[in-house]
């Protein structure tokens, strides 16, 4: 039998080396981590290589605590619920008893069925079957600007309407009458005969800022009424194709169907406009809503309680815009002045000699540069004053002089 060799001779003693060998390496890592141990201190590391000179920073002295200046800081002032940051309540309370839900119908005949056109089918009805008619019924909304029962509101609110009922804020309804209309600035005043009426405040809508803080008040979709905020978009909007005088407040405050005729208003609950219309491509709000100023709804107003009517100055024209082109084949430097484009026979302008092809220059000294505006400017003139004009016909200046009609209503006026 063979005698067994060195490595089978130490397997026997395995067991009882491997306890010795971990024992042996603990203390080699024990002696190196912690030197004292092992009777002798750690070496001191070497101090690491001095910088190389360079140019030394600029510190600022230090300040005593009582000279340190404190940072200026812009503050905003106090916040303050009259005025608007927090809350409009007040404002809403103020104005919104005033502003009136407004419920109008009217009949109108029902379009016979189709087959009621051939003889035959006639034969077993005849000729004088009796017309069918319905109801069609608007919602809007209306504004209270007088304890005599005044109600300003849209002319297209309650325009040939047969019955119109005024519902308040505090639950009472009543039948209102019409005092008059004017479809030319969209708007109606209506009367209601009730006691103790909300009346809201009419604000100096000239003094209307953009930026300014505006809450629409109004009965969109026949919901009740609501109260939504935005500010002042813009001012003076023209050239919108919505009425023939247009000087709109623009406001993104949520405006919908019904909110018509409802009350635009400041942070402090005065009136400032007369919610009219919105541009929109859904048919709800886009954060574009027009709303006619106070002063032109005061004026409005008051012409139709006097009058009956509103008295407009007229010449009698009807002008196109001038451009550049233009004004080059009438010999105009800049495209400056409109071109008479039609006179209506006998009105103001024809009496003045006025023909098509003129280029009015000025009316009363005042150069005319838009003729939305100057149209305006006309209707504000009271009829009967005499107007100087300036027009170049042919090439020549020429100076006219016309006397300022009565504009006619819509539907008596000659197509102009």
């Amino acid at each position: 039998m063979p005698s067994p060799t060195p490595r089978h001779r130490l397997r026997p003693l395995l067991p009882y080396l491997l306890p010795v060998l971990i024992g042996v390496l603990l203390a080699v890592v024990l002696l190196n981590a912690f030197p004292r141990l092992a009777g002798r201190d750690a070496a001191a590391p070497e101090p690491p290589p001095a910088p190389a000179p360079s140019t030394p920073l600029a510190v600022e002295a230090p300040l005593d605590e009582a000279e340190r200046p404190a940072p200026e800081l812009r503050q905003a002032p106090p916040l303050s619920r009259e005025q608007g940051p927090v809350s409009y309540a007040e404002a809403v309370e103020r104005a919104a008893p005033a502003v009136v839900n407004i419920y109008s119908s009217r009949v109108v005949e029902r379009e016979q069925h189709p087959l009621m056109s051939d003889p035959f089918f006639r034969q077993f009805f005849g000729d004088d079957m009796p017309a069918r008619q319905r109801m069609l019924s608007s919602l809007g909304s209306g504004v209270i600007v007088s304890e005599e029962g005044y109600v300003l509101t849209n002319h297209h609110v309650i325009g040939g309407a047969d019955q119109i009922q005024v519902a308040l804020r505090d639950g009472r309804e009543t039948l209102a009458r019409v005092v008059g209309t004017d479809p030319e600035s969209d708007l109606a005043v209506l009367r209601i005969d009730l006691d103790a009426l909300p009346v809201i405040e009419l604000a100096d809508s000239t003094q209307v800022a953009i930026g300014d803080v505006a809450l629409a008040i109004g009965n969109p979709f026949g919901v009740g009424q609501t109260v939504t905020m935005g500010i002042i978009s813009a001012t003076g909007r023209s050239h919108l194709g919505l009425n023939a005088y247009e000087d709109f407040i623009q406001t993104d405050a949520a405006i919908n169907p019904g909110n018509s005729g409802g009350a635009l208003i400041s942070a402090e609950g005065a009136m400032v406009g007369i919610n009219t219309a919105i541009f929109s491509r859904s048919g709800g709000s886009q954060g574009i809503g027009f709303a006619i100023p106070a002063n032109l709804a005061r004026n409005i107003l008051e012409e139709l309680v006097t009058h009956g009517r509103v008295i407009r100055g007229w010449l009698g024209v009807e002008a196109q815009e001038l451009n550049a082109a233009l004004a080059n084949s009438f010999g105009l430097q800049v495209p400056r002045g409109v071109i008479i484009a039609d006179v209506v026979p006998g009105g103001p302008a024809d009496q003045a000699g006025l023909r098509p092809g003129d280029v009015l220059l000025s009316i009363d000294g005042r150069p005319i540069l838009d003729a939305r505006e100057t149209m305006s400017d006309i209707a504000a003139v009271e009829p009967g004053q005499t107007l100087p004009l300036t027009v170049v016909r042919g090439g020549e200046r020429l100076a006219l002089s016309v006397e300022v009609g009565e504009r006619p209503p819509p539907e008596t006026r000659p197509s102009e």
